[in-house]
């Protein structure tokens, strides 16, 4: 079977994951390397001892667990603690999505990387397509979220510019309108992929 894989990136709250679901549903296979960050952070597993040894216990819940609001808001405040977190993270995630990959069965296979370009991806990948939106979008959607204005641009910030992704990547979707508007660019992109 012919497959065309995809990286899936762009700026935080664009889009990505409403776009990697309409393209699910015309039948990808898609990998979403947030969650497989998430796993990272589970306790018993390497990375998140190394985590914890990094940034102490007071980033644990009661139960042990890690404290994704606690460690972000460390290292949202911080760049170099941001880099030694995904110095821990990262490695990891992208060996789990390289093992992942090739059991997928399906024309498309998508795994969707925020942090596609700045972790250098890219060239994992026979096609790459963006999703971008304005800044004043992207602040809505965040504090729609429960973040505040510091927050949302300091998680803003921790990213190349979304324009920057977009003009490096083979397909961009503007993503500023209605859901509509989202599928249709959605659609139209998918039948590209399909094609390769």
């Amino acid at each position: 079977m012919r497959c065309t894989t995809v990286g899936l990136t762009g700026g935080i709250a664009t889009g990505k994951s409403s776009v990697a679901e309409l393209w699910r549903v015309r039948g990808a296979a898609v990998i979403d390397s947030d969650a497989l960050a998430h796993r990272t952070l589970e306790p018993g597993t390497p990375t998140y001892a190394e985590i914890v040894r990094q940034f102490g216990k007071e980033i644990l819940n009661a139960d042990g667990t890690i404290n994704r609001h606690t460690l972000g808001g460390i290292v949202f405040a911080d760049a170099e603690r941001r880099q030694a977190l995904n110095r821990i993270v990262h490695p990891a995630v992208l060996e789990m999505w390289r093992q992942e990959l090739p059991a997928l069965q399906a024309p498309v296979k998508v795994v969707a990387i925020p942090l596609l370009f700045e972790v250098g991806a890219e060239k994992e990948f026979g096609r790459v397509v963006a999703v971008g939106c304005s800044e004043q979008t992207q602040l809505a959607r965040l504090r729609a979220k429960g973040l505040d204005e510091r927050q949302a641009r300091a998680r803003i910030g921790s990213q190349m510019p979304v324009q920057q992704k977009m003009d490096r990547a083979d397909f961009a979707i503007w993503n500023d309108g209605s859901r509509a508007v989202l599928a249709r660019q959605a659609e139209i992109i998918w039948d590209k992929l399909k094609e390769n």
